[in-house]
């Protein structure tokens, strides 16, 4: 009797029904990413009724999350997004089963969870991620609501689904491969006005309604762009074509054997990975110097003893420097480990150089914690 009332502009709705809401009822999604795309996602999937959900999520809300991630509130902070989500939607809509997976999805694990699901959606906000999840979907023929935002602007599509030519289009049919780090900024590098991720999330839930019901037509093979500063929306297709020998993992094997962070450029060899608590301890290192890569402009400034080198300016000329220890950081953990590899090749791996990953963001959210 519950459902009735629940879904009953639903079943008043021409073409979708009680049949539509079945269908719904007996899908299972997985959302990968429980931040600004994800919260709008789910929360709208688990106000339609789908049945089963799934929230992957290695991470824990921060301060600076609430600002788009409508799902949490400032008594979360520090706490696990997949788990607050979860006993959110559960609140909104008690009839549906979640999961919740609190941790990275991976190629160790990526393939034995997604197989479970009809449907994913990437709500990821890195690269690396996003080529795994869809390398993924395409070894086991799952259908993929990709979105993405930055700054002002935001894309929607779904891959692995056949078009109306009868052409399926992945990802890699849009970048093969991923672009120079250099060349792109993630939210925590460029920003991004908080309402936007709300309406490419509600684009992308939308998306897999239509997938689930087969109600209107799917963006399948097709890209949207939205403009949140004039409303400027298109949709053009992807063009479909060969993709070069090697670009896409051909089975289970070689997509385990993948290094997508590597791929990526998000890792590197020769420079060491800090977290939090060891970049904290390397400020009783006499032989070591600290230098913050970002822009002068940016913040949060660092209440800590270091050396503004922005990126800019290490591209022409990198200075000498007498330590033997270089420990490098920027706003999300990519300049820097750029910076490092500039540093390396200048000094020959004369010198140790580390990184701090997840740059000065994951040392506020580590504060945050302790």
């Amino acid at each position: 009797m519950e459902s009735n009332e629940r879904y009953a502009r639903h079943y008043s709705l021409k073409g979708f029904g009680t049949t539509g809401q079945q269908k719904l009822a007996a899908a299972r999604v997985l959302v990968i990413g429980a931040g600004g795309l994800g919260c709008p996602v789910l929360q709208y999937l688990a106000s339609v009724g789908v049945g089963d959900i799934g929230i992957a999520d290695h991470d824990t809300v921060s301060l600076s999350n609430l600002q788009r991630q409508v799902l949490f509130s400032a008594e979360d902070i520090g706490k696990p997004k997949a788990g607050i989500a979860a006993a959110r939607l559960k609140a909104l809509n008690p009839e549906i089963s979640i999961t919740t997976i609190n941790g990275a999805i991976t190629t160790a694990n990526a393939l034995e969870i997604i197989t479970e699901y009809d449907v994913i959606v990437d709500c990821t906000d890195n690269f690396a991620t996003r080529y795994l999840v869809n390398d993924a979907c395409v070894l086991l023929d799952k259908p993929l609501v990709f979105g993405a935002i930055s700054q002002y602007e935001g894309q929607v599509s779904v891959f692995n689904m056949p078009n109306q030519k009868g052409d399926t289009i992945n990802y890699r049919h849009l970048f093969a491969t991923p672009p120079n780090p250099l060349e792109v900024q993630d939210c925590n590098e460029a920003g991004v006005l908080g309402v936007l991720p709300g309406i490419i999330g509600t684009l992308q839930a939308t998306e897999v309604i239509k997938i689930i019901t087969g109600i209107g037509e799917v963006l399948a093979g097709k890209l949207l762009t939205f403009n949140l500063l004039n409303y400027q929306t298109y949709a053009f297709e992807i063009t479909v074509h060969d993709l070069e020998a090697g670009v896409l993992p051909t089975n289970e094997a070689v997509f385990k054997a993948t290094d997508y962070e590597w791929l990526c450029g998000t890792k590197a060899a020769g420079i060491n990975e800090l977290d939090a608590e060891a970049f904290l301890r390397t400020f009783n290192d006499a032989d070591a110097i600290i230098i913050d890569v970002r822009e002068n402009r940016e913040l949060p400034k660092a209440d800590f003893d270091c050396l503004q080198m922005p990126l800019s300016t290490l591209t022409d000329n990198l200075p000498e420097i007498i330590e033997n220890n270089i420990i490098l950081f920027c706003q999300s953990g990519k300049r820097s480990l750029i910076a490092g590899q500039l540093f390396l090749e200048h000094y020959k791996n004369q010198k140790n150089i580390s990184h701090l990953t997840g740059g000065i963001l994951a040392l506020q959210e580590y504060g945050q914690k302790h």
